[in-house]
């Protein structure tokens, strides 16, 4: 027939003996759709010309050719990707191939019927059929019965990556494809990349209590979850490593909890004591390697929180680590926030939790890559959090992350415009608000909607108040509640539901800041205020109760100098009247250079606006 591709005659045979064979060409003979789960699969009946297989398996992702109805009967095609795997239960040892990748080379309705003579296949079929070639050929040749025994005694691993048989190894039997398993067999080994490996966690509940930690799997045909708890999370966890490939056998398979995974299987997987995991030494180049869909940090605040996200930047500032306890667990948690920067000339915040938020060294400013990452959102701004599952790597070897350290090293990074993240941030003051002046603040009535208002001002101090500058507070880092003194030499928290024998010092500093167009009273907290008074809350907390002049003279040193004032504007009710209160969020000397940018800017504004 004139146009119609020629089909790859008998090669089913030797993909069906675990041969790999490059692109072979098949007639579709007929599909059929597996239901169960929560995506279908297809099964496909198909044709070499001598041989009818209905051992195949149409990837998931290839689902739409079918319902675009390029698939019908007659079709032919071109395998371009496949791999093969080994079935259990009443069909044991039969190996079905899972198509990957295809082409359609002629439409059903373009060929009309069935090429050749096909016969079902069968280990008998072939070896008869074999038989028969050799009995006309003179050459002789190895029988498809003795290449069946051979193969049947000790079979590769698919696409011929196992070279060296181990005995009693795992890369002594024939690996299985991910999406090929389920609860229903449970013989098997996969060879799998480790893409992410979440951090070990402590659990609790009416069953008893242990540790446990998940890590993410993932093979050409596709991806799992694998969670270890007790005595098999102590024993792999500082075994299994991020981007190494591992044999893989004897875990329990269950259908996958979609509330704690976004992974696209029907299934997990649960450790067990029988599990055996081994690192493969061999080329793993049949393996895909980690893909990264990086978004530039200026796009971060585009996206929609509990995203997740894969990013690049360079750690330009570490916060200090800090220390809290959940009210409703009682759980302790310890965290560390991060500063990335880009060649988009935007900042986000990046926050690291337990083990990695205490071992993290940021200060040589390294480049932070991170995958699976949480956009969160507080206040208007964006920034993004580790979770379960998410991998963060250090200076990793990719070409993005060369790009940005020359960026970096050349001064990128010196005037960061657009800090995306939460505007309620740390001291540092590294983070966008708009520029206006206390009059414009008032005339748009800021902070009488449901969320509190940010704004940025050049003001200087008139006035600090001295009295009512301190309070004593409970002594626990992650506690900050006036306490009450007992006049015993002992102090009650009521948050805490303790006595202690001593207090620590918080300071709460009211003052008046004016700009050129009106005056304002503000409140600082303990972080704020020593940043301006460059004193510790403890020092300047004892000044002011025992030593009263000395400690009003460390207050009044900062009156009438200008700095830069970050301000939350919200309305609160104080009695039965309504007041707006701007508390200081941050607070930074005057950088007359980027300030004159500023007021150059807005120059311009006002000349375009006089010109027209």
């Amino acid at each position: 027939m004139a146009g119609i591709a020629p089909l790859s005659t008998g090669v089913i045979e030797r993909i069906m003996r675990g041969e790999e064979v490059d692109k072979p060409v098949l007639q579709i003979l007929g599909t059929k759709k597996i239901t169960g789960g929560e995506t279908d699969r297809l099964r496909l009946l198909i044709s070499d010309g001598k041989f009818i297989n209905s051992y195949s398996m149409l990837a998931t992702q290839l689902n739409h050719l079918h319902a675009e109805g390029k698939l019908s009967e007659y079709t032919i095609v071109r395998v371009d990707k496949y791999i093969t795997s080994v079935v259990n239960g009443k069909d044991a040892g039969k190996r079905v191939l899972i198509i990957l990748e295809l082409s359609v080379l002629n439409p059903g309705t373009e060929v009309g019927k069935k090429i050749g003579t096909p016969v079902s296949y069968t280990e008998e079929a072939a070896a008869q059929s074999k038989a028969s070639a050799n009995n006309s050929n003179a050459a002789t040749k190895p029988t498809a019965t003795s290449a069946a025994k051979k193969a049947d005694t000790k079979p590769s691993l698919y696409n011929n990556n196992n070279n060296n048989t181990l005995n009693q190894s795992l890369t002594a039997g024939l690996t299985h494809p991910i999406s090929s398993l389920s609860p229903y067999q449970n013989k098997w080994v996969i060879k799998a990349r480790v893409t992410a490996k979440g951090p070990m966690r402590t659990w609790s509940n009416a069953k008893g209590e242990g540790k446990l930690f998940s890590m993410d799997l993932m093979d050409e045909s596709g991806e799992i979850r694998a969670t270890a708890f007790r005595e098999q999370a102590e024993k792999y966890y500082d075994i299994i490593e991020v981007d190494r490939v591992y044999y893989i056998s004897k875990c329990q398979l269950k259908p996958a909890n979609k509330q704690f995974t976004t992974l696209k299987n029907d299934y997990e997987m649960t450790l067990t004591g029988e599990t055996q995991i081994q690192a493969c030494e061999e080329d793993d180049n049949d393996i895909p390697e980690i893909k990264y869909d990086l978004v530039p940090i200026s796009q971060l605040a585009n996206l929609e929180a509990r995203t997740s996200v894969d990013t690049i930047g360079i750690c330009k500032e570490v916060g200090e680590l800090q220390t809290f306890t959940s009210r409703t667990t009682n759980k302790e948690f310890k965290k560390r926030e991060l500063t990335l920067v880009d060649s988009s000339n935007a900042a986000v915040n990046l926050t690291l939790w337990g083990e990695d938020a205490v071992n993290f060294d940021g200060y040589v400013q390294p480049v932070i890559l991170v995958k699976g990452a949480r956009v969160t959102e507080f206040n208007g701004g964006k920034s993004i959090s580790m979770g379960n599952g998410s991998v963060m790597k250090i200076n990793p070897d990719i070409p993005e992350g060369h790009k940005l350290r020359g960026w970096f090293d050349n001064g990128g990074g010196e005037h960061i415009s657009n800090m995306i993240s939460t505007r309620t941030g740390g001291a540092g003051g590294g983070y966008s608000t708009e520029w206006l002046t206390f009059h414009e603040a008032r005339s748009r009535n800021l902070g009488s909607g449901d969320k509190p208002d940010y704004f940025q001002c050049k003001a200087v101090v008139h006035i600090v108040k001295c009295q009512n500058a301190f309070y004593k507070a409970c002594p626990q880092a992650e506690c900050n509640k006036k306490v009450i003194d007992e006049n015993n030499g002992h102090y009650r928290c009521e948050r805490c539901n303790a006595v202690f024998p001593n207090f620590k010092y918080r300071l709460l500093i009211n003052m008046s800041i004016g700009d050129w167009t009106s005056n304002r009273w503000v409140t600082c907290f303990s972080e704020v205020a020593e940043q301006l008074l460059k004193r510790s809350s403890q020092e300047i907390g004892d000044l002011l109760e025992n030593n009263p002049p000395e400690g009003e003279e460390v207050l009044s040193s900062i009156n009438f100098n200008s700095y830069i004032f970050k301000l939350r504007s919200k309305v609160e009710q104080f009695g039965d009247m309504q007041r707006n209160k701007l508390t200081v969020q941050s607070v930074a000397p005057l950088d007359y250079k980027e300030y004159n940018k500023y007021l150059i800017n807005n120059l311009k504004e006002l000349t375009g606006i006089n010109r027209n």
